[in-house]
């Protein structure tokens, strides 16, 4: 033992700075420096996941419309069959994210699945239509949240006219509350999730047991589980059937936000997982107990549902006839609690989505969208730029009357087109050679894949199919004209310009972006 007078040899030049800790050298593996503020936990990932597919923001726009082409038999069981299957397609994805657990989510998934001389257009393909699936996802929830304000104005008062007008200028007022609350501190947009999840919880609670017990006389057991109504002008029932799996898939869509939160959580291999698994667990099991109730509060199908003189949204005119104006109200508050926190929710998922895109070179305006507010820590140009393509977007809801019905569909087929590419690849080009993470389905996992795969493909070709018969121009589903639109856009940029300089994701290490080829090392130090 030295004596006291002595003095440690330290050199302070080889004392580390910085210690990594395991999410930190997990994302160096894969190839990037930790520029994020890792502070949020599993439950708030799962919060935001939560968020962006909550039934009270998802089932109550379109439910009206979907009780009209398949009555409540058809709803709920579409629930049930929907709801089984995006399990299936998330425990696929649950998998893949707890190997490779980064912002870039789907499409830095895709680069290290794909083979290499197809991991720049796989790469591309998939982040985009990952993009258009989000945007449009906030375009839909929060034109759905401003058809909510419409319809308790025309509660309280019947003589306003709330025109599309001035429902996209409440849409617009949405966004930009939006975009203020993603540009501030990540770790409060968690805080504020968790808050959201409750609510959500609380909401569907307070709706079922105020709604069953005040509302007389309750529907009978017959009409909620037998009940089937075509009203969709299709001589097919099966096809009607199928037509409300819209309304369903479109709600348990949007989970994969927990990927791209994946570098701002902690212990992210367990922590995204678990929150893309738990959000459509959650959501499947109280959107069925929802839908059942909601269903027996049906007094008079036809005057509450099919009456073109019904509030708009059907589902407040079965509120305000079961249980009044008063109570209706207080329902309505949580819904629109619900819908505003799923628009922001959806928003800050998108935000990072295009922050990892543009990191690598793939989104118009590149370098601002990558760029950090560093008091915030945000990528706040990023959160504006959906803003501002979600406005956008937005227009078509004042050009056509069947606009709304037509983004919810871009959104549902962007999402599953997004799912489906790693899913495939996982299951052949990579299904010997994946090395999965601490959270995997070991020797289910490439039937798990197959049976995603089949949903994926049987969903994004439904989804185009018109909605309505006969088949008019103003009632046609005209989803595939702006979806085609984009990707055709975007194929083009990149078969002309793009294959010059797009590798697949570029990693950040040591501050300079370095390439890498699937089973490379990261290096020490980047060479100049």
């Amino acid at each position: 033992m030295g004596s006291a007078d002595e003095k440690p040899d330290i050199n302070l030049e080889e004392a580390p700075a910085h210690v990594m800790d395991a999410d930190e050298l997990l994302l160096q593996s894969l190839g990037y420096k930790q520029d994020l503020n890792r502070s949020i936990s599993a439950f708030s990932n799962f919060a935001i996941a939560f968020s962006c597919c909550s039934v009270l923001s998802g089932l109550t726009p379109m439910w009206g419309d979907a009780m009209i082409d398949a009555g409540s038999l058809g709803v709920i069981w579409g629930w049930v069959i929907t709801g089984i299957f995006t399990m299936i397609v998330a425990m696929s994805l649950a998998e893949i994210c707890s190997a490779y657990p980064t912002t870039g989510g789907l499409y830095f998934w895709v680069s290290r699945l794909s083979t290499s001389e197809w991991v720049p257009l796989a790469c591309w393909l998939t982040g985009w239509c990952n993009w258009v699936g989000l945007a449009f996802g906030i375009t839909s929830v929060d034109l759905g949240l401003a058809q909510f304000i419409a319809g308790v104005i025309n509660i309280w008062s019947p003589e306003t006219d709330t025109s599309v007008y001035m429902q996209y200028g409440i849409f617009v007022g949405i966004l930009i509350c939006h975009g203020i609350i993603n540009s501030i501190a990540v770790n409060l947009n968690g805080i504020m999730n968790q808050a959201a999840f409750w609510l959500n919880m609380l909401g569907i609670i307070f709706i079922v047991v105020v709604g069953l017990a005040i509302t007389r006389p309750l529907a009978t057991g017959d009409f909620v589980f037998t009940q089937f109504y075509n009203g969709s002008g299709f001589s097919s029932n099966g096809f009607a059937f199928l037509l409300v799996i819209l309304q369903s898939q479109y709600t348990l869509s949007g989970y994969d936000s927990a990927a791209h939160m994946s570098e701002e959580t902690k212990n992210s291999q367990t922590g995204s997982p678990f929150g893309i698994l738990v959000a459509v667990a959650a959501n499947a099991v109280s959107g069925l107990v929802f839908l059942i109730a909601i269903s027996f509060m049906v007094t008079d199908f036809m005057g509450q549902i099919v009456s073109d003189d019904a509030i708009q949204p059907q589902m407040i005119q079965v509120f305000y006839s079961g249980v009044g104006p008063a109570w209706t109200m207080v329902f309505l508050v949580f819904v629109m609690l619900s819908i505003f926190f799923c628009g922001s929710a959806l928003t800050l998922g998108s935000s990072r989505m295009v922050y990892a895109f543009a990191r690598d070179g793939a989104m118009p305006f590149s370098k601002q969208l990558h760029s950090i507010n560093p008091k915030t820590k945000s990528p706040v140009f990023a959160v504006w730029f959906n803003v501002t393509v979600a406005g956008i977007v937005g227009l078509l809801y004042i050009i056509n009357s069947t606009a709304y019905e037509a983004i919810v569909s871009v959104n549902t087929i962007g999402s599953q087109m997004s799912y489906l590419i790693p899913i495939l690849l996982r299951i052949t080009v990579s299904r010997n050679k994946f090395t999965p993470g601490p959270w995997n389905l070991g020797r289910y996992s490439v039937a798990v894949g197959y049976i995603a795969a089949a949903w994926l493909i049987f969903t994004c070709c439904l989804f185009i199919c018109p909605t309505e018969a006969p088949v008019t121009p103003d009632n046609m589903n005209y989803a595939i004209v702006p979806f085609a639109a984009i990707m055709l856009f975007s194929s083009g940029y990149y078969f002309i310009w793009g294959r010059k300089w797009f590798t697949g994701p570029v990693r950040m290490i040591d501050g300079e972006a370095v390439i890498l080829e699937e089973g490379d090392e990261i290096p020490e130090k980047s060479s100049h």
